[in-house]
């Protein structure tokens, strides 16, 4: 089973604002347990949305709006994908990830499993309209 660590923005990491070097430390040395363990797939932070965009499909249109984006609750700041036998091994892992903006900032991460293609075996019945 695979699930995506999710570390939320901050006003710090959209300013682009790289964490302590104590952070970067303690990132390093739980992604080196994941790997250790086996179960590291990636780790990667997200540059600003600033140096992003965003396209939105409306109405059969797209629109492309560059970044930055306002909403810093709604973005993502970097992000863990790992690969476990189980929905509680992934929580044991994720209750071991180090607080993603420093001890003394409020802060949130998600977890959430990807599909795997056992889960898509039966196709869409919109994939059968479109053909």
């Amino acid at each position: 089973m695979r699930f995506m660590i999710i570390v939320k923005a901050t006003a710090d990491t959209e300013a682009g604002i790289l964490p302590s070097d104590q952070l970067f430390a303690a990132m390093h040395d739980y992604n080196q347990e994941l790997a250790r363990a086996g179960v590291l797939l990636e780790a990667n932070g997200l540059r600003p949305s600033r140096d992003g965009w965003r396209i939105r499909y409306h109405e059969g249109r797209r629109s492309f709006t560059d970044g930055p984006f306002t909403e810093t609750k709604e973005l993502i700041a970097g992000y863990t994908l790992i690969q476990v036998r189980s929905r509680d091994e992934a929580m044991e892992w994720s209750r071991r990830f180090p607080a993603p903006h420093g001890e003394m900032v409020d802060a949130d991460i998600e977890v959430r499993p990807l599909y795997e293609l056992e889960d898509l075996r039966t196709p869409c019945p919109a994939s059968h309209a479109a053909a």
